[in-house]
């Protein structure tokens, strides 16, 4: 019995190994990534921070730019999940607040969960064709969750917004500046975070 056991859980347990194993090459690769941009990012400095072999590294991912687009992607899947859900929590609030839920939560992604957004998605960078048109895509798919909110609170007068394209790249401005000074650690009764959060909800509400 215990060797049926053993033969049904192995695979199971190698899998495992072998998703965590992607799962650290994909963030070794958006560290580098955010601190040397894509040009920097070399195969051998992945598999050096992963204590691996660079033929192991080949072997999950075939080339820098299959690595470079799976932590891509990973990267947006992740923020646009933890947004969504944010969202999903505030769906019978007014969009007022909804808008105030997503700038804080877009501004704990920037400064504690994922730095590496601020500087991969909103700063000028030379990428490939083929990531260039990915990271535009994914920025898309982001603001498109901030316009749907900020498109109701026109509707509803909420929001005094003349030109709202503007004011959604005003916010990322704000806070992908923010990711840079604001210090978790330094904050931990979060009076800063709420004040940037605060000062940003200007741009779209009336008074």
């Amino acid at each position: 019995m215990s060797t049926t056991v053993d033969e049904e859980t192995a695979p199971g347990r190698a899998a495992r190994r072998r998703d965590r194993r992607k799962a650290e090459m994909i963030a070794t690769a958006l560290q580098i990534l955010s601190s040397s941009g894509y040009q920097g990012m070399r195969f051998e400095d992945v598999a050096e921070r992963t204590d691996i072999a660079k033929a192991t590294l080949y072997h999950y991912f075939p080339s820098k730019d299959a690595l470079v687009s799976a932590a891509l992607e990973k990267l947006t899947g992740d923020v646009l999940t933890r947004l969504g859900e944010a969202l999903d929590a505030a769906a019978d609030r007014p969009p007022t607040e909804q808008l105030r839920i997503l700038i804080a939560e877009q501004l704990h992604i920037l400064t504690v969960l994922y730095p590496e957004v601020g500087k991969l998605f909103s700063f000028p960078a030379p990428w490939p064709a083929e990531h260039g048109e990915a990271i535009k895509t994914m920025r898309r798919r982001h603001d498109r969750l901030f316009r749907e909110v900020i498109d109701r609170g026109i509707a509803s007068e909420e929001f005094d917004c003349p030109d709202p394209a503007v004011a959604l790249h005003c916010l990322h401005g704000i806070l992908n500046h923010a990711s840079i000074w604001l210090r978790p650690e330094a904050d931990p009764d979060h009076q800063t975070r709420d004040a940037v959060v605060g000062e940003s909800l200007r741009l779209f509400t009336r008074g």
